[in-house]
């Protein structure tokens, strides 16, 4: 009877083992025990890294996978690097060829399709579970020391969900270790900028030189007053621009006249040269006065001291004429951000010039008004 219970109990104690066994092997595998059991080697590589380009899921990536390795690996042992399986995916292990692989270091090699000629060299083969195989090639070592492995083009998939994932080397070298890589989602990081643009306008002394040309008369920030204007010498007055803004491609300043110099009586300034309206800009001239031809009695022009202008189109004291009321004329400009100071950025001056000939009609009720736009581009 004593015998019957002790056999009794040793097949439950050992219905026991094998049901906690079971459980046990089942976990081991469902968490990846069977994937990447390591096998018992001498020593251990040290100082492992892999640095990812990119630890987004599902991005592609480039790798650079860093280790110090105590021994030398032989002429045909292996140094293979293990992906996890189940998660990191190549993007076409067909196409993963030496000039994806560079290996650098102290214990550095040439990544070749075969082997042959000089040098310390390895071939490549991708593995079909996600691995990278290199063979050393006969009479060549990897000499023990760093090595760094670069793998470019971006062949690796991360895995598509966050979390922190094994990347084994091992091989027939004598040495093997593990690393771990972190796969976490990208940061996206939003900011706003108000825009801005501060433009002002001001008035300028007699005696400034704007272009090549100095005014004769003083101006205000709202007002040109000619006054009463002598027979064949042209009168100069001028304003100055300053332009605040954080366009990231700048802005441009334009004027525009909503007529000609035009009195009570029906006479006309016009607009230089002789009427034409000049959208080059050219060198000053006085109007040519042709009898019966009253658009070249007198006229009005601008010039900018903005020197990089449209290629510096008005650089050497040249006018235009072309700021009619069905037109408007660029007289300042700039390609980026403005600071309101600096010249030809944030700074710059214009001029206008009257001239008139003997023919000119009397009036002292010549008017216009110029009108100044300035356009940024965000």
């Amino acid at each position: 009877m004593n015998i019957m219970n002790e056999l009794n109990i040793n097949r439950k104690d050992l219905a026991e083992y094998i049901a906690w066994s079971l459980i046990i092997t089942i976990a081991a595998w469902s968490i990846g025990f069977g994937v990447f059991i390591r096998p018992a080697k001498a020593a251990n590589l040290t100082l492992v890294s892999d640095t990812l380009s990119n630890s987004n899921p599902s991005s592609t990536s480039n790798h650079v996978i860093a280790y110090t390795n105590a021994t030398s690996v032989l002429a045909a042992q292996t140094v293979e690097i293990f992906f996890d399986p189940t998660t990191f995916l190549f993007t076409s292990l067909g196409t993963v060829t030496s000039t994806d692989i560079s290996w650098t270091g102290t214990a550095s090699a040439t990544v070749v399709v075969a082997c042959g000629g000089g040098g310390n060299k390895v071939t490549l083969a991708a593995g079909a579970t996600s691995s990278l195989k290199f063979t050393v090639c006969g009479g060549s070592t990897l000499s023990a020391g760093t090595a760094n492995i670069a793998i470019s083009n971006n062949k690796i998939t991360n895995p598509n969900v966050a979390g922190s994932y094994i990347i084994r080397i091992a091989g027939t070298q004598t040495n093997a270790a593990d690393t771990m890589v972190a796969i976490i989602s990208n940061v996206t990081v939003t900011a706003s900028v108000n825009t801005s643009l501060t433009f002002s306008i001001q008035g300028v002394a007699t005696g400034t030189l704007i272009n090549g040309v100095t005014t004769t008369l003083a101006s205000t920030a709202t007002a040109l007053n000619f006054g009463t204007l002598p027979v064949t010498s042209p009168v100069t007055m001028g304003q100055h621009l300053n332009v605040t803004t954080n366009a990231l491609n700048g802005f441009t300043v334009t004027v525009v006249e909503n007529q000609d110099l035009t009195s009570l009586n029906g006479a006309s300034i016009h607009l230089f040269a002789n009427g034409i309206a000049n959208a080059a800009p050219i060198a000053w001239s006085a109007p040519s006065s042709t009898l019966n031809l009253p658009w070249t009695y007198g006229h009005i022009g601008v010039t900018s001291a903005d020197s990089d202008l449209n290629s510096g189109e008005f650089n050497g004291s040249l006018f235009a004429g072309n700021f009619q009321s069905t037109s408007s004329r660029a007289i300042f400009n700039a390609t980026g951000t403005s600071d309101g100071v600096t010249a030809n950025i944030g700074s710059s001056s214009v001029a206008f010039r009257i001239q008139i000939g003997a023919l000119q009609a009397a009036a002292n009720d010549y008017t216009n008004v110029l009108t100044y736009v300035a356009t940024p581009v965000f």
